[in-house]
């Protein structure tokens, strides 16, 4: 879903973008790769002089149960497809200036209501270790004197595909509930927000590191169970209980659906970047129209 906005949107503001893709390629502006690859990106030699690179590959987190063996292919289609990238971006001769990569707010682990900058402690858990070693995997590119974003995205709302779009059938049939006891905070963006921000980061050669790529206003679990369902004009009275979700997802339940991070976006607001949709109240009536 961001990667196909994120094409569109820098093709429309004038970028011309190279797509990196696993089969072969079937236009000009594609280029193969192989994250796990020992040749990694064929025809390395087409990334020269280019101003950028964004990375924001990774396996769904909820496309399966969480068993040994998903939980490796979650790790390394991000650790592994970073470091192949940005090694090679280090290798050539004139390498982008900037180098961005999706990371997640959930490097932070489950923090209750601690309010979170990107200058707070590490979490602990399967997420955050694996957001950890995913921001290390960058070193490379950060050696090589690129400037390196570290994108860590809360939730993405937005109409078409993704998570908003997976609740609306059930929270318009009046049968959308908390998670638990929804006290977990979630740390949200809307689309339009995160691409805006984006832009923002290409243009703004002092910012580096890791960014917080949320609202000023995260919420709780249960906050936004009930903003969605007015939205709606449906009732939100139902919840599902932990024991539920854990017998359903097992170790995903407790490590996402049952776990929250209250992430701030510092940087941004220091650097100045205007929200359009700063809280719920402005993004989802502007999503949902």
């Amino acid at each position: 879903m961001l990667g196909t906005a994120l094409r569109e949107a820098l093709t429309a503001r004038g970028s011309s973008v190279l797509q990196f893709v696993r089969s072969a390629p079937t236009h000009a502006n594609q280029l193969q790769w192989d994250p796990n690859g020992a040749s990694a990106i064929a025809h390395s030699e087409g990334l020269e002089d280019l101003s950028g690179a964004i990375h924001l590959s990774g396996a769904n987190l909820a496309a399966h149960r969480w068993t040994p063996e998903y939980k490796r292919e979650i790790a390394e289609s991000r650790i592994n497809s970073t470091h192949t990238l940005a090694t090679t971006l280090a290798s050539l001769r004139h390498p982008p200036r900037l180098f961005l990569i999706a990371s997640a707010t959930g490097i932070y682990g489950n923090r209750g209501d601690e309010l979170l900058d990107e200058t707070s402690p590490l979490g602990a858990g399967f997420l955050a270790d694996c957001c950890q070693q995913w921001e290390a995997a960058a070193k490379p590119a950060v050696d090589a004197g690129i400037r390196v974003l570290h994108l860590r995205f809360g939730v993405v709302l937005n109409a078409g595909p993704g998570t908003l779009a997976s609740l609306l059938p059930i929270f318009r049939l009046g049968l959308g509930g908390r998670l638990g006891n929804g006290h977990q905070f979630m740390s949200w963006i809307s689309l339009p927000d995160a691409l805006a921000a984006i832009f923002f980061l290409l243009d703004s050669p002092s910012l580096a590191g890791p960014i917080n790529l949320t609202s000023p206003n995260p919420v709780t679990n249960d906050q936004f169970t009930r903003a969605l369902a007015a939205q709606l004009h449906r009732p939100a009275l139902l919840s599902v209980p932990a024991f539920a979700l854990r017998l359903a997802f097992g170790e995903m339940a407790d490590e996402v659906l049952l776990s929250g991070a209250r992430a701030y976006p510092a940087k941004l607001a220091a650097a100045g970047f205007q929200f359009s949709h700063a809280s719920l109240i402005h993004a989802l009536p502007a999503l949902l129209r």
